[in-house]
């Protein structure tokens, strides 16, 4: 058994990618890092990568991090600038014994001497998002941060190894330096190839607060099924954060376990998900959510599908 599951429609293309190794008896880590950098190296997707949106200051700060769940090596770096691919990056990193978080200048010297690709991941399309943004916030007195869809994945082989990664921008128009859940262990990510593996996307700083992929995990190696336990895990800290600070962040979280089921839960509306098994080809599918914290998924239509990638590619004018 193998598979495949990640947030967001932005990863199909990725997964499926990752999938043709996994096919062919691939190992997990090549097949996460190929579907990882699918979505960095696509300019639309403005919250991962290229094309990316900036900072407050408009420059692209990417944040990264990969997990091996049989060795537990990891590695990550955050506040990345000028680099293609922070997730090979940080897979390079994990197999280092000390130094596996790396941050800003530190990680850009690290990937300097090892001969990663340098590369300008401000795109004109990102220009003008941030642009109309300031003049957003100006005028209509917007909150600047909307937009801040991390990529995560767990991936499973057919020889029982698992790894999870992530790959994001961060919050649109973030504080120069500012890291979420992304690039830390447990938070925006945990896999043991033993139980399973999970990823988050979402507020980071909301996220962090329960250490959520990691609870998943732990919730999964006690016998839930994936599903079961992402849902215990999101609607336990969505209340737990409302009681105590009135209100929750956005948390969606996906999962898999090691016998190929997976899971996903969230509190907000419009979440997608991407999942791909030995018996299933790689689907989009979009969540709902219940008064009851139950999650519904259903197949995106061809209609939906079109429009996503219409609204994405879309020219943008700056206003």
């Amino acid at each position: 058994m193998w598979g495949m599951i990640a947030t967001w429609r932005m990863a199909l293309e990725g997964v499926t990618k990752g999938c043709d190794l996994l096919k062919e008896n691939g190992d997990a880590g090549d097949a996460i890092e190929t579907a990882i950098k699918e979505v960095e190296d696509f300019p639309f997707y403005k919250s991962v990568g290229y094309g990316g949106l900036p900072n407050e200051e408009m420059e692209v700060e990417l944040d990264a991090a990969y997990m091996d769940g049989t060795t537990f090596d990891l590695g990550a770096v955050a506040a990345v600038k000028d680099f293609a691919n922070p997730i090979s990056i940080a897979r390079r990193l994990s197999k280092e014994k000390v130094n596996n978080l790396l941050v800003g200048e530190g990680a850009e010297k690290f990937a300097h001497k090892e001969g990663f690709e340098r590369k300008n991941m401000l795109t004109d399309r990102a220009k003008i998002h941030y642009k109309n943004r300031v003049k957003e916030v100006q005028e209509l007195e917007l909150k600047p941060y909307s937009g801040h869809d991390t990529v995560g994945m767990v991936a499973l082989d057919s020889n029982v190894h698992m790894t999870a990664a992530t790959s994001t921008s961060g919050l649109f128009m973030k504080k120069k330096g500012r890291v979420g859940d992304s690039p830390i262990s447990g938070s925006g990510f945990y896999v043991d190839s033993e139980i399973g593996g999970a990823s988050a996307t979402g507020l980071g700083e909301d996220l962090m607060k329960g250490c959520i992929s990691y609870e998943i995990v732990r919730l999964m190696g006690e016998g839930m099924h994936p599903q079961e336990a992402c849902e215990t895990a999101v609607n336990k800290l969505d209340k737990e954060l409302i009681r105590r600070r009135g209100k929750a962040g956005d948390l969606s979280l996906i999962a898999m376990n090691n016998k190929g089921e997976w899971g996903c839960a969230t509190n907000i509306e419009g979440f997608s998900f991407v999942v791909a098994t030995e018996k299933e080809a790689p689907t989009v599918y979009l969540v709902t959510r219940d008064e009851n914290g139950k999650n519904h998924f259903e197949v995106a239509s061809k209609e939906w599908m079109d429009n996503y990638m219409a609204t994405r590619t879309a020219p943008l004018v700056e206003k």
